[in-house]
């Protein structure tokens, strides 16, 4: 049993004193910049993947009562198939859907998740392994290549849609069938004689179990969890084994290195983040939840260091993260390009869980800004404003080449943003018998419960467009308990009131939140006021891609300037350091954004009439621009777009 096992503290004597995410379906979005989103994603994005997923042929590798037929995606030089890991993309598609059917029941996507549920239990071995890939093409090839193709990595995603769809619906056969497949790895992995010292390359099974572990409450599938994330990255490699055994040689394999999958050494070693970005935060995640869970303060640390090294060195001001194609993931400390940008929408998303999972055991607010970045910025531009098309990269700089897709050869992120934004209203707020947190701003009303008390809560505002909020509160009978306010990282000025009386922020906040304990009565009112002028930002100079250069942000929205607005390409604009830019809602914009506006210089290119080069420069014409939020680009027409602007 590994030492953070051993950590059986009660609630009272744990280090960590955990807030708990309110149920996603206690919070609805009836207004405001959230609703419009939500509401797409339920009504087009959910039944759209669906069809997608049957046009692509990705259902059809269920039917386990038929020969497999043709690939779908073929073997790659590699020897990896995207086909290896279809049952991960219906199985995130079970779990955005459950997270809409919880509150908006619909029996035409309950039959469809019934349908995939039958026929994985037809499919499933009666020793309880589940993948359709080994079942239906390679049956004694199972768990022989844990470094490539992605067995359990496929499983948990499966386990995160049957957790999500009985908490949804209260129907047991999927969550059946699933609990049966842990009984199988659990069976087959772990330390004791006769198990294999395996733990799957890419990380998802670690995180899916503890949500498995909170709705079973079997102390096993904790201790899988713990297993698997204690088990990385011990020397010498599993992966090296089991590359010997199937007759291949460790030093062939392709990335050439284990950190593409963190598991170069034990993961509480590791103080950069390293290799495939995806990867990484479905880790991390997996940490925080069993620091959370374990009271592993060894995990805590390791994570903190993480996450340090990320928003330090190694984070896109959009919240993208990963620069890089070639290995999905990261390079070196302060590489940022821009226009190569690979940026993956599904490690923006993960970047969200990990964030979110570390704000539970420790309230500081550079978790949950994190988080705000990532919401309105660097995942949110991975699905369109139609809800149908997505971006699989991310970049922040494009001279037109960068469009949105309907579907993708390799499809992970459209299901990973919408179990994202279906799930949006856990990310809110957060309580214990004593305390409410509140995370995000955005127009909703929840129902919760503080202690012994139910609360009903509603926020009003405009928000992120607008910096003021007021929170409503509904109480049957007065109720003593501390809220937790969270303070923006990117606010220099900001007001809290309380029935119209001042509150002294200053001495009230701790780590980014304003802490204020009261006995609360029924019309208590809050307000903030968070201002949000228009900022310029400036990368660190180790970012040589971006010197010279500004971002726009106001309040948590970061923005880029396209073509569509421009007329030509923003790449040469210049804007002066006195510049005035000033925001401007814009009602007709994509259902309604604030944009900016300004002044700046463009290249006056009609005197160069072909010539490459010359002895002087372009004269300089001034000229007006409007920059969009980011998340909006490449929903009009084909162009450039830029984030980082020239400055002179």
């Amino acid at each position: 049993m590994s030492s953070s096992l051993k950590q059986t503290a009660s609630q009272s004597e744990r280090r960590f004193k955990r807030l708990v995410p309110v149920d996603h379906s206690s919070v609805s979005f009836d207004g405001g910049f959230w609703k419009s989103w939500s509401d797409t994603v339920r009504n087009v994005t959910i039944p759209t993947q669906h069809k997608r997923l049957e046009e692509e042929g990705f259902l059809e590798v269920l039917d386990f009562d038929k020969p497999a037929g043709p690939l779908a995606r073929p073997i790659q030089p590699s020897g990896l198939s995207m086909q290896h890991f279809f049952d991960s993309d219906f199985g995130k598609w079970i779990e955005a859907a459950s997270y809409t059917l919880k509150k908006h029941p619909n029996p035409d996507v309950e039959a469809k998740i019934d349908a995939i549920v039958d026929k994985l239990e037809q499919g499933q071995m009666a020793d309880g392994y589940l993948n359709s890939w080994f079942i239906r093409r390679e049956p004694q090839n199972r768990w022989t290549n844990l470094r490539d193709l992605h067995e359990m990595y496929s499983m948990g995603h499966l386990l995160e849609g049957a957790v999500a769809y009985f908490e949804a619906t209260g129907k047991r056969k999927f969550l059946d069938v699933m609990i049966r497949a842990v009984d199988h790895i659990a069976d087959t992995f772990g330390t004791e004689p006769g198990k294999l010292r395996g733990y799957d390359a890419h990380e998802e099974i670690e995180l899916a179990l503890v949500k498995l572990y909170r709705v079973t409450k079997d102390p096993r599938h904790l201790k899988l969890a713990t297993y698997f994330v204690d088990e990385r990255g011990q020397m010498p490699s599993y992966y090296d084994e089991e590359a010997r055994k199937r007759g291949d040689d460790p030093a062939k394999y392709v990335y050439q290195t284990y950190a593409y999958s963190q598991a170069h050494m034990p993961v509480r070693e590791q103080t950069q983040v390293v290799g495939h970005a995806v990867r990484a935060m479905y880790l991390f995640s997996a940490m925080a939840d069993l620091a959370y869970e374990n009271d592993d303060q060894s995990l805590k640390d390791a994570c903190d260091r993480l996450f340090d090294n990320l928003t330090g060195r190694q984070l896109y001001v959009t919240g993208g993260l990963g620069p890089s194609a070639s290995n999905e993931g990261f390079t070196r400390e302060y590489d940022l390009p821009n226009e190569t940008a690979y940026a993956e929408t599904c490690a923006a998303v993960a970047l969200g869980f990990w964030s979110h999972r570390m704000a539970q055991i420790d309230l500081d607010s550079k978790f949950t800004d994190a988080l705000e970045t990532v919401l309105f910025n660097g995942a949110l531009s991975g699905i369109s404003r139609d809800g149908e098309h997505y971006f699989y990269e991310n970049a922040l700089e494009s001279h037109g080449q960068h469009r949105r897709w309907k579907w993708h050869y390799c499809p992970c992120c459209p299901t990973n943003i919408a179990r994202f934004i279906t799930s949006l209203g856990q990310y809110f707020y957060s309580a214990n018998e004593e305390t409410l947190a509140v995370h995000l701003y955005g127009e909703n009303s929840s129902e919760l419960t503080i202690g012994d008390s139910f609360l009903r809560l509603r926020q009003q505002t405009a928000y992120p467009w607008n910096g003021d909020i007021k929170l409503s509160l509904g109480l049957s009978a007065t109720s003593t308990f501390t809220l937790k306010l969270r303070i923006p990282g990117w606010c220099r000025s900001s007001k809290v009131s309380i029935n119209g009386e001042s509150v002294d922020i200053t001495s009230s906040t701790e780590k980014g939140y304003v802490s204020i304990s009261r006995a609360w009565k029924d019309g208590d009112e809050i307000r903030l006021s968070f201002d949000m002028p228009v900022e310029r930002l400036y990368a660190n100079p180790a970012v040589g891609e971006d010197a010279g250069r500004i971002a726009l942000r106001r309040g948590p929205v970061v923005y880029c300037v396209e073509q569509a607005d421009l007329g030509s390409e923003p790449q040469q604009l210049r804007v002066t350091p006195q510049a005035s830019i000033t925001p401007r809602f814009d009602a007709d914009l994509l259902g309604g954004a604030t944009v900016l506006e300004g002044d700046a210089l463009e290249a006056d290119t009609s005197s160069w009439k072909g010539t490459l080069y010359r002895t002087a420069p372009a004269e300089l014409k001034t000229r007006s621009f409007k920059a969009i939020p980011y998340h909006l680009w490449a929903n009009r027409d084909e162009g450039a777009m830029q984030v980082w602007l020239a400055e002179k």
